[in-house]
C-alpha cells in the first residue's frame, strides 16, 4: 500500500510551506491530487516526486506557466514525448547560459574581494 502524506508532511519532506503546495494546486500544477473525505489533500509519493521536478525547475529559472505547459503535455503520454524533451533541451540551454552569467559575476566578485584585501593589508589608517 502506498503511503499518503498530509500537507504538512509533503511539505517538510519537500522543504517547501503548506502555503507554496495550496498555491502550486490552486495553479494546477498538481493535477491528479486526491483528497481525504473532509476535502484535505493527500500526497502520494508520485506527487512529491512531481513537486520535487517542479521545484528544480522552478529553482532553475523556468517560469510557472511553462512548467504548467510541460505538466499539461505530460498528461498527454507518449505522443508530446518530443515536445517536452525539446522545452527541456531550451531550459538547459538557458540554465547553461545563466551559468556562464554567474561564472563572470563570481570573478568580479573574487577579483573585487582580492583588491579589498589589499586595500586591507596596504592601507594606512590616517589617525
Amino acid at each position: 500500500m502506498e503511503s499518503k502524506l498530509s500537507i504538512q508532511q509533503a511539505a517538510k519532506k519537500l522543504g517547501l510551506t503548506p502555503y507554496t503546495l495550496r498555491y502550486y494546486d490552486k495553479e494546477g500544477l498538481i493535477p491528479r491530487l486526491n483528497r481525504d473525505k473532509s476535502g484535505a489533500r493527500v500526497y502520494s509519493e508520485q506527487d512529491v516526486q512531481w513537486l520535487e521536478l517542479i521545484c528544480c525547475l522552478k529553482n532553475s529559472g523556468m517560469p510557472l506557466k511553462d512548467i504548467r505547459e510541460f505538466m499539461e503535455l505530460c498528461l498527454q503520454g507518449q505522443k508530446t514525448c518530443e515536445e517536452r524533451r525539446e522545452m527541456l533541451q531550451k531550459h538547459r540551454e538557458n540554465i547553461v547560459c545563466k551559468i556562464k552569467e554567474l561564472e563572470c559575476s563570481l570573478c568580479v566578485v573574487d577579483y573585487k574581494i582580492d583588491h579589498y584585501r589589499e586595500v586591507g593589508i596596504f592601507h594606512i589608517d590616517d589617525r
